[in-house]
C-alpha cells in the first residue's frame, strides 16, 4: 500500500506535519512569555526565582521542538529553508541569537562563581523572551505578505534589498502578527504561572498582567485576522504552476476548506474561554484550553497559507519565484522515508507527556526550591 501513495499526497502529508510542529511551537514559547515578563512580573528576588524555576523545567521542549520544526521544515521543503534562511538572514540569525544566549542563560544564571552575575543572564532570558516570539510571528506573517526575493533557473535566491529580511517590519501586517503572537505567550505564561506555582502573590500579579496582556493580543489579532481576510492573496494555478494574486484568497481558504474553518474557530473559541475562565472564574486550568487553542489556531492558519492553491512563502517582488508545497518539496523518496520516520511522532508525543506530568506533579513552592539540588 505504501508504494501507491503519490507524491502529491505525501507533499501535502509532509505540510501538515510541518504546520502540527509549528502550532505545538508557539503554544511551547508560554516558557518565552514568561522570560519576557522577568523584570516586571515577580515582586521580588524570591518570586523571580520561583518565576524561572517554573520556566526552566519546561523550556528543553520548546528548545527540542524549534530544532525538530526547522530540520523537519529542511528536510520536506529545502527550497523554503535555502531561500528564507539564505535571503532572509538577518532575521533568522537573530531570532537563533536569541535562543542561544536562552540556553546560556539557564545553564549559568546559578552557577556557583558566576562572574557576569545573575542580572546578565536574566537580560539574556528578556532578549529571548521578547524577541523570539515577535520576530517568529513577523516571519511567519510573510507566509500571506510575501517576501522581496527571485529565484533564478538554478533556484538561487536573490534578494531585492539590502535588508534581508527586516523590510518586514515595515508592513503593519507582519509587526500585527509578531505582536499578537508575543502577548499571546505572554497570555499562555501567565495562565502556566497560575496552574504551576504556590505562591499567593505571584499568582494574583499574574492574573493582573494577564487582563493587560490579552487586550493587547486581541488587538493585535484581530487586526492581523481582519487585514488578512480582506487582502489579496498568492493564489496557484494547480495545472500551470502560476502564481496570481487573488482577492479575498485567505478568507476564501477557510470557506472552502470546511474542517479548517471548524479548526480555527475552535481555536479561537478555547483561547478566549482560557483567558476568561481564569480572569473572571479564578480558574487555574485555563492554561489547557488556551494552549489547545492556540495549537489550533495556528495549526489552521498555517493550513490556509499552504492549501486550496496557494503559495505558503511567496515573493511579493517575483510572483514566479514564489514556493508552494508542490514546488519548493523533497523528492518523492525523502518524502516517503521520512514518513516512516514520523510514525515514531505520537511515541515522542507520548514521552513529552510523560516527563511534564512528571516534573508538574507538585507545585512549585520556596521551600521546595530550598530543597532542591540544581536551582536556574
Amino acid at each position: 500500500m505504501i508504494t501507491l501513495i503519490s507524491y502529491s499526497f505525501l507533499q501535502s502529508y509532509w505540510w501538515i506535519i510541518i504546520s502540527l510542529l509549528g502550532a505545538l511551537l508557539v503554544f511551547l514559547m508560554f516558557v518565552q512569555g514568561g522570560q519576557s515578563m522577568i523584570f516586571s512580573l515577580p515582586a521580588n528576588e524570591k518570586q523571580k526565582t520561583i518565576l524561572v524555576n517554573a520556566l526552566g523545567r519546561k523550556w528543553e521542549f520548546t528548545f527540542t521542538t524549534l530544532v525538530t520544526f526547522g530540520g523537519a521544515f529542511f528536510a520536506s521543503f529545502p527550497l523554503f529553508y535555502a531561500s528564507s534562511f539564505g535571503g532572509a538572514y538577518w532575521v533568522w540569525i537573530a531570532i537563533l541569537f536569541s535562543f542561544i544566549i536562552q540556553a546560556i542563560a539557564y545553564e549559568y544564571r546559578s552557577k556557583p562563581a558566576n562572574v557576569f552575575g545573575r542580572k546578565t543572564f536574566d537580560i539574556f532570558l528578556y532578549l529571548n523572551g521578547a524577541l523570539g516570539p515577535f520576530l517568529i510571528g513577523t516571519e511567519v506573517a510573510t507566509f500571506f505578505t510575501g517576501s522581496q526575493f527571485s529565484l533564478d533557473y538554478m533556484n538561487h535566491v536573490k534578494w531585492a534589498n539590502q535588508w534581508h529580511g527586516l523590510e518586514a517590519l515595515l508592513d503593519a501586517r507582519n509587526v500585527a502578527l509578531g505582536l499578537a503572537v508575543l502577548f499571546l505567550v505572554k497570555c499562555n505564561a501567565s495562565m502556566f504561572i497560575i496552574n504551576s506555582v504556590s505562591d499567593e502573590d505571584l499568582t494574583d500579579r499574574s492574573v493582573r498582567k494577564l487582563i493587560i496582556n490579552s487586550v493587547a493580543f486581541l488587538v493585535f489579532f484581530l487586526f492581523f485576522v481582519v487585514s488578512l481576510f480582506v487582502s489579496k492573496g498568492y493564489a496557484v494555478d494547480e495545472v500551470t504552476g502560476n502564481v496570481v494574486m487573488e482577492k479575498f484568497k485567505y478568507l476564501s481558504n477557510l470557506i472552502q476548506m470546511p474542517v479548517v474553518l471548524i479548526l480555527f474557530l475552535a481555536g479561537v473559541a478555547g483561547v478566549l474561554y482560557g483567558l476568561i475562565t481564569t480572569i473572571f472564574n479564578g480558574s487555574r486550568k485555563g492554561i489547557w484550553f488556551s494552549g489547545a487553542g492556540t495549537i489550533l489556531t495556528v495549526f489552521s492558519l498555517f493550513l490556509i497559507a499552504g492549501f486550496n492553491g496557494t503559495a505558503f512563502y511567496p515573493s511579493s517582488f517575483d510572483l514566479r519565484s514564489s514556493l508552494t508545497i508542490r514546488n519548493a518539496s523533497s523528492s518523492l523518496f525523502t518524502l516517503k522515508t521520512m514518513m516512516y520516520v514520523s510514525f515514531i511522532i505520537p511515541f515522542v508525543i507520548l514521552y513529552i507527556w510523560y516527563a511534564w506530568r512528571a516534573i508538574s506533579r507538585e507545585k512549585i513552592t520556596e521551600e521546595e526550591l530550598s530543597e532542591e539540588g540544581h536551582v536556574y
